[in-house]
């Protein structure tokens, strides 16, 4: 075995829980009838919070028992994000807390007797070894050399830190991952992204249109409700996806079209609103810009043309047009959110703004509404240094329209090359497992490899962390404080989280984390209070509030400034755009050398005897994060893989049937996974929920349960305007017998 600068370290019990559960860990979920959960309400205490398993964020309330046990999270009914109702994810987070596997104290990675362990530190030697780490690379390489990848409520903390230290390298991998080409093809077309949540007025929707998005699977609380009700109402729903989706399921249409085809669709539904005269005359008339180009554009696109390429046939792609048109402006073509698949998303996406633009729905109720905020103010700090170099520096003339950093570029600008003009040195990874996040699994590793460190903080032993120098391990959110909740919604509002325990083991909430390693740095300017109390009441203060009394009431809500969530009749409007208008035509993109219009592209097709991979979510997990939540993991263990019988007969497989899977590339899966046969899925595909897989024995739910997609994901069609990773360009074939690898854990 080849010997490389940094193992993957195996951790029997060091830094994982060790302590065995002697009561039923709140099993509220899967057997409320339990005895567990007999507690008299007047006895216990409730604690305001919110929700960190997805991006949701749903302000809530946790309830501790008599003796301080944490009992069971519910919806504050004071919030717009979940009207006080949580989702199966958020009444099981408290599988967080009490899951034994969680880490329990910072770790160093060492070397003895010729093998790398890691060795347990207090928080004091852990934070030292950092800050020194970091400037010894600042002095040799520059500060700039340091990145930040943040999924959850540490970045805003840690990104401080960052910035203060003199790099500005901070990314969400979400953006380049999931969302980003939706931002950057709204912000083209009206001049404003969508944000989260999406301001999607699903509830007065006559017609909703979901092309990639699996409403009911993905679980974003607010749009499940008003789903509901819209399906309650007898609301038209036209689902687009070659799986036959939960949303499918309350669909008018199910239109299961060939993978990779979807902006020929798209371009088909224009021109059939456009010809048959079905678009928002006066909205578009008033609003728009491009209108005339757009359908000279279009004229090819017929729906005879689509059905060569989609095989959604002609009459369907005209009444399904015609359908959307009746509903005008109520209707939506939803912007889905993970939107990286085949390359030219940023253009896909502008095919779905344009024709949410034509229909009159932008700003108009029943379609998108537009939201509302308030932005606390900052305790007073130095300015932030300017750093020398960006990643942009090492992408010259690429990706110009991403307005926020790549997760996927950092990772590549951190393995040196010859050309290279500033190559990563440092990486901090709070909360997201980068293994398991960013495609091509082999490229993130030699990305590792190159460091001279990576900080791994989180709550689990995830993946990543066998890979850090030091792990620290963060306290759960329902055993701290953050920042406050401010997202916007159709209303402004303010959520408090606090803890309702004392934080476990040696754990310790990203606030502090962040604030010693500032001081330890020689920026505690930077970090103007002792503790985050003191922050969250002086911002508090200044919306006429108190840190006493969002303790009380968990949500504050508050008025709009205008009245302007929708467009009025005949209202001038100025969107944010080149031209003042609705831009049909884009002049930005004109301007950076791409398309005004999008324009539909083949993609690669599968060999014989491949299938494209698909991939998806399932209710009750969020990504890896909740795969081995005690709570979680007992709805579902495991992920199975979807399979037409068709295919499934010409390859004599059977129900249940364990095999694995071997990409394109020859990258054969870890584990197995068992066939699910169902005519839900095309012939030309496999379906298989994302997270599972994993390869860390000390994920002890979690581990060898199913199979991890990402190992699969080694092609990446990147998009050009804005570097989106597109992942679903990989193609897998079955193995029926256990292939002579050794899985490494």
């Amino acid at each position: 075995m080849k010997t490389t600068r940094r193992d993957f370290i195996k951790i029997s019990s060091i830094g994982a829980g060790t302590l065995a559960v002697t009561s039923p860990v709140m099993n509220f979920i899967t057997n409320p009838s339990g005895d567990d959960n007999h507690v008299d309400e007047t006895n216990s205490k409730r604690y305001p919070t919110y929700c960190e398993i997805c991006f949701w964020k749903c302000a809530g309330w946790t309830y501790t028992k008599e003796n301080g046990d944490l009992w069971k999270i519910t919806g504050n009914e004071d919030d717009l994000h979940s009207n006080g109702r949580f989702c199966p994810r958020g009444t099981g987070g408290v599988g967080m807390y009490n899951d034994p596997d969680r880490l329990q104290t910072p770790l160093i990675r060492v070397e003895e007797n010729g093998k790398q362990v890691f060795k347990e530190a207090s928080w004091d030697e852990a934070l030292d070894f950092i800050a020194n780490k970091m400037k010894a690379v600042g002095k040799e390489f520059g500060n700039e050399c340091v990145a930040l990848f943040t999924h959850g409520s540490g970045g805003k903390f840690f990104g401080n830190v960052i910035k203060a230290f003199g790099s500005n390298s901070i990314s969400a991998p979400s953006y380049a991952q999931c969302r980003g080409p939706r931002e950057v093809g709204f912000i083209a077309t009206f001049g404003q992204g969508i944000g989260s949540p999406e301001p999607t007025d699903i509830q007065d929707s006559k017609c909703l249109v979901l092309i990639g998005s699996h409403i009911g699977e993905n679980m974003h609380n607010g749009q499940v409700q008003e789903f509901s009700k819209l399906i309650d109402k007898k609301g038209t729903v036209i689902t687009v996806d070659p799986r036959f989706s939960t949303a499918a399921s309350k669909s008018k249409y199910w239109l299961p079209i060939k993978p990779a085809t979807d902006l020929a669709l798209l371009l088909a539904w224009i021109h059939v609103i456009i010809n048959e005269d079905l678009y928002d005359k006066a909205y578009v008339e008033k609003y728009t810009y491009g209108f005339e180009e757009l359908k000279a554009h279009v004229q090819q696109n017929t729906p005879e043309w689509a059905y060569g390429i989609t095989t959604i046939e002609p009459h369907v792609i005209r009444e399904t047009a015609r359908e959307m048109a009746a509903a005008s402006p109520a209707v939506i073509i939803h912007p889905g959110r993970h939107v990286t698949w085949y390359g030219d998303d940023t253009q896909r996406l502008r095919a779905v703004a344009i024709l949410n633009a034509i229909l009159g729905s932008w700003g108009r109720r029943g379609g998108f509404y537009f939201p509302e905020g308030i932005k606390l103010k900052n305790m007073p700090i130095p300015k932030y240094p300017k750093p020398k170099k960006t990643w942009k520096d090492a992408h010259p003339g690429k990706f110009k329209l991403a307005d926020l950093a790549l997760a996927s570029g950092i990772c590549d600008a951190t393995i040196p090359t010859p050309d290279e003009s500033c190559s990563y040195k440092v990486w901090i990874v709070n909360g997201t497992n980068l293994t398991s996040t960013l495609p091509n699994r082999k490229n993130t590793i030699a990305a590792i490899e190159a460091l001279e460190l990576m900080v791994v903080v989180d709550t689990m032993p995830a993946e990543i962390t066998g890979y850090a120098d030091v792990v620290l391990p963060e306290c759960t959110y329902l055993e701290r404080y953050d920042m406050m909740r401010t997202s916007k919604h159709k209303s402004p509002s303010i959520a408090l989280r606090m803890p309702a325990a004392e934080p476990k083991f040696n754990t310790k909430p990203a606030w502090w984390i962040a604030k010693e390693l500032a001081n330890k740095l020689g920026l505690g300017d930077y970090v103007p209070y002792n503790d985050i109390t003191e922050l969250l009441d002086w911002q508090l203060k200044k919306v006429d509030s108190s840190l006493e009394e969002m303790k009380k009431i968990g949500v504050m809500k508050l008025e709009r400034e205008f009245d302007d969530m929708f467009i009025t009749e005949g209202e001038d409007v100025e969107f944010n755009t080149n031209t003042g208008k609705i831009e049909l035509y884009s002049t930005s993109l004109e301007e950076e050398g791409f398309d005004p219009l999008p324009k539909y592209t083949a993609h690669p097709e599968p060999a014989e005897g491949f299938y494209r991979l698909n991939y998806g979510r399932a209710p009750m997990h969020t990504f890896t994060r909740t795969i081995n939540n005690p709570n979680l993991s007992d709805l579902m263990d495991e992920n199975s893989l979807w399979v037409n019988p068709k295919t499934a007969k010409e390859w004599e497989l059977e129900n249940g049937q364990e095999v694995w899977l071997k990409n394109q590339d020859n990258i054969i899966s870890s584990f197995s996974i068992k066939i699910r046969i169902t005519e839900r899925i095309r012939w030309d595909s496999v379906y298989m929920v994302h997270g599972f897989g994993q390869t860390d024995k000390r994920l002890s739910r979690a581990y060898g349960k199913g199979v991890n997609d990402t190992e699969l994901i080694s092609h990446v069609a990147y998009d050009p305007i804005m570097g989106g990773t597109g992942m679903r360009s990989n193609f897998v074939t079955f193995l029926t017998e256990k292939p002579k690898t050794e899985v490494q854990a």
